[in-house]
C-alpha cells in the first residue's frame, strides 16, 4: 500500500510550519498521516499547457533534465527528484522524519543521501514524473533554473565544471581538439557536433514522452536552441548571487546545503 503525500491547495493551507523548507511544512500533515510502508512524495493536479513557455518547459524536462538523471542512474550516483519519489517511511523515520530536511532547500537529494547511507539503493521507475510549476513562463523559467543551479553548486562544488558538459561548450571544446590534434575545422566540427546532440535531444524526448510531442518540430527547435542558449548565463547568475527566492521566501544558501530564511526588517 501508498499513502501519496502530495502537494494540494488544501495542504498549502493547512501545512505545519516546521523549517525554512515551505515543500516539507507542506507535506508534514499528509506524512503524519501516513499509515502504509512506503510514501509517495509527488505533485497533484497534472494539467497540459499551452503556449511556448510550457513548451520550453517540455524540452528541458525531455532532454538535458532526463539526461543527466539516467546518467546518474547507470553510474551509481544518487539521483532522487522531489516530482515523484517513492520512499520506505520507516527508513524516513530512521533519518529523522521529514522535520530532519527542513533545513535544506534540497530536500530530495538530503533524503536520498540519508537512505542511502543507510544501505539502501535506488531504482528509477519508467513510468515519468509529472509535475506543474505554480506560475510557467519563460523568465520563470530561467529563475527555476538558477535557483537549481545555486543548490548543486552549495550541495557539490564539483558542480563548478557543469557548465563543460552543456551542448554549446562541450561542442567547441571537442571542435578545438579535433582542430588540434586532425587539423579538422573547428566551426565546422562544431556545428556537426551540435546537429548530432539537436537529434539524439529530439529522439530522447519522444522516448520521454511515449512518442511524438504535441509542439512542431520547428517549435521543439526554437526551445531547444533558448534552452542551450541560456545555459551560461543561468550558471554565471547563480554563482553572481547565493540567494534564492521560492514561493513567497527568500534564502540565503550555506555551504553544504543548509540554507536560512531572509526576514524583512
Amino acid at each position: 500500500m501508498v499513502q501519496s503525500a502530495v502537494m494540494s491547495e488544501l495542504q498549502r493551507r493547512s501545512g505545519k510550519k516546521v523549517g525554512i523548507n515551505p515543500k516539507i511544512n507542506n507535506l508534514m500533515p499528509g506524512y503524519e498521516g501516513a499509515k502504509y510502508d512506503l510514501v509517495w512524495i509527488c505533485d497533484s493536479g497534472i494539467r497540459d499547457r499551452q503556449g511556448f513557455a510550457a513548451t520550453l518547459e517540455q524540452v528541458y524536462f525531455g532532454t538535458s533534465h532526463p539526461r543527466s538523471y539516467i546518467s546518474a542512474n547507470v553510474t551509481g550516483i544518487k539521483c532522487v527528484t522531489g516530482m515523484s519519489c517513492l520512499m520506505r517511511k520507516d527508513v524516513l523515520d530512521q533519518a529523522g522524519g521529514l522535520i530532519a530536511f527542513a533545513q535544506y532547500i534540497a530536500e530530495d537529494y538530503f533524503m536520498a543521501k540519508a537512505i542511502a547511507d543507510r544501505g539502501w539503493k535506488f531504482s528509477m521507475a519508467t513510468q515519468v514524473a509529472m509535475q506543474n510549476s505554480g506560475s510557467y513562463s519563460i523568465s520563470q523559467f530561467q529563475s527555476r533554473m538558477i535557483r537549481w543551479a545555486k543548490l548543486r553548486i552549495n550541495m557539490l562544488p564539483a558542480t563548478i565544471i557543469e557548465p563543460v558538459s552543456e551542448c554549446f561548450v562541450a561542442s567547441l571544446i571537442i571542435g578545438w581538439s579535433a582542430h588540434h590534434l586532425f587539423r579538422w575545422d573547428i566551426m565546422v566540427f562544431f556545428m556537426c557536433h551540435c546537429l548530432a546532440w539537436f537529434i539524439c535531444d529530439y529522439i530522447q524526448l519522444r522516448g520521454v514522452q511515449g512518442g511524438p510531442p504535441s509542439f512542431t518540430k520547428l517549435d521543439y527547435a526554437v526551445a531547444w536552441f533558448i534552452r542551450e542558449s541560456m545555459t551560461i548565463q543561468i550558471f554565471l547568475s547563480a554563482l553572481w548571487d547565493p540567494t534564492i527566492s521560492w514561493r513567497t521566501g527568500r534564502y540565503r544558501l550555506r555551504c553544504g546545503g543548509t540554507a536560512e530564511e531572509i526576514l524583512d526588517v
